[in-house]
């Protein structure tokens, strides 16, 4: 209905968490209420141990909070078990990690395809989009390199190549270009802003970069848990 208010493609209600450290409890978020649009480009910003992190995990059903509803397309992620949250992660979720975490034995090819493994795709099926997802990256010609014959940020591309072959409508990324220099930081940027605003992708981005979080469409700044400011960058999809 016209005028009808969205509805979050992630809702985070009343969250918090809290991590246990022998006898020490130590909070990390408390009480956080976000909502996150679809196809929104939303960047976390804040010291370490300030929440970023947890909430991508939150999000990702990686991790469970303490307190409060995790919402993500349509699940309530504490309404899951272990084999639900997997499935969900699989259809839902992309996730890219600062260090890559690619698997050195395999190829970029086979590292691409992992996430496929847990689908119901053929192996033609599987080749099509992995060679799709490369392709898009710019290493469909790298397909059979491993990651100790490609560079930093050919590493962080297949990454990014990993997390979109399942056509996920969430991509999480924690500090991206952490690991890059100036120019392959804005590199992996451009896609990110691309697959956020060509394919309508929602990503939730965690840096300390400020000119990295000026990609996104908002930023949110925390501290201890808590939601200290927001700034709007008039980069919205």
């Amino acid at each position: 209905m016209e005028g009808a208010a969205v509805r979050p493609i992630i809702a985070l209600r009343g969250v918090s968490k809290t991590y246990r450290r022998d006898t020490i409890a130590v909070p990390v978020l408390a009480e956080l209420d976000l909502d996150v649009a679809p196809g929104e480009f939303l960047a976390l910003m804040g010291p370490s141990g300030s929440g970023k992190s947890t909430i991508l995990n939150l999000v990702s059903g990686i991790d469970a909070p303490t307190a409060g509803r995790v919402l993500v397309a349509g699940h309530d992620l504490g309404a899951l078990d272990a084999a639900a949250l997997a499935r969900f992660r699989a259809r839902h979720i992309g996730f890219i990690f600062q260090s890559y975490n690619l698997i050195p034995v395999l190829t970029a090819y086979q590292n691409v395809e992992l996430p496929l493994l847990l689908t119901e795709l053929g192996r033609r099926a599987r080749r099509e989009h992995v060679l799709a997802a490369l392709a898009v990256v710019g290493l469909r010609e790298r397909d059979d390199h491993y990651p100790r014959q490609l560079s930093g940020g050919q590493e962080q591309r297949v990454a990014i190549a990993r997390a979109i072959v399942t056509e996920p409508k969430v991509l999480l990324a924690d500090e991206p270009t952490g690991n890059l220099d100036s120019a392959r930081s804005r590199e992996v940027m451009e896609l990110l802003t691309t697959f956020n605003r060509q394919r309508g992708l929602t990503v939730i981005m965690v840096t300390h970069e400020p000119d990295m979080a000026a990609y996104a469409g908002r930023q949110l700044h925390f501290i201890d848990g808590l939601i200290s400011s927001t700034t709007l960058t008039g980069r919205a999809a």
